[in-house]
């Protein structure tokens, strides 16, 4: 019996600037593999398909996935979901940073399998959401649209008219109890904690 999450796409946004870390962190390694290959390997254990969304495609042109560039560039990660969204041959996607070393397959699984009815599958702790670490369906384009028509660029705006599944802090810990998936690397400091995270495993 396959193990791939069934009518959702794997699309991972790499289209981030760094600007915070100084240089690419897409390309540095944990462990000795790049951070972009530890998310991959992950999601194409989940999904048959697997996207990745870049403004530098040329960087990951040894890759075998399909690579797109934001159709809307400048207006931060809103672009690659419109994009994602855009491209993705299944009704629903998994979101995911780029830049997010300890995803959960279990954790993912869940999100998926309690998608039906909803158009978005999102965590949140307290009032925080984690819009990159999420499902989307199709239906959400066309409010995406609106949003970015009217240059509202947060993600939670396009929220409002659409069925929100947030799953909070409780059920997240049943999956992952440390809630290591959130962990990610703005800064130079989060690599070097992060090394040390993995030395002491």
């Amino acid at each position: 019996m396959s193990s791939s999450v069934h009518d959702t796409t794997g699309i991972i946004l790499a289209g981030g600037r760094s600007l915070r870390y100084g240089k690419d962190k897409a390309f540095e390694l944990i462990d000795g593999i790049p951070l972009i290959k530890r998310v991959l390997y992950v999601m194409e254990e989940l999904f048959d398909e697997v996207i990745i969304i870049t403004n530098e495609p040329d960087k990951y042109s040894f890759m075998a996935q399909r690579i797109y560039e934001d159709l809307i560039k400048g207006i931060g990660p809103i672009a690659g979901i419109l994009t994602g969204i855009t491209h993705m041959e299944s009704e629903a996607g998994f979101f995911v940073a780029c830049d997010m070393p300890f995803l959960n397959t279990d954790l993912i699984r869940y999100l998926a399998k309690i998608r039906n009815g909803f158009d978005i599958v999102i965590p949140r702790i307290g009032n925080n959401i984690e819009p990159l670490h999420a499902i989307y369906t199709k239906d959400c384009l066309p409010f995406i649209k609106d949003s970015i028509r009217h240059k509202r660029f947060s993600i939670r705006s396009f929220f409002s008219p659409l069925s929100v599944r947030y799953v909070d802090e409780d059920e997240l810990r049943r999956y992952d109890p440390g809630l290591t998936f959130l962990i990610n690397i703005n800064e130079p400091e989060d690599m070097r904690r992060i090394k040390r995270k993995c030395s002491s495993l």
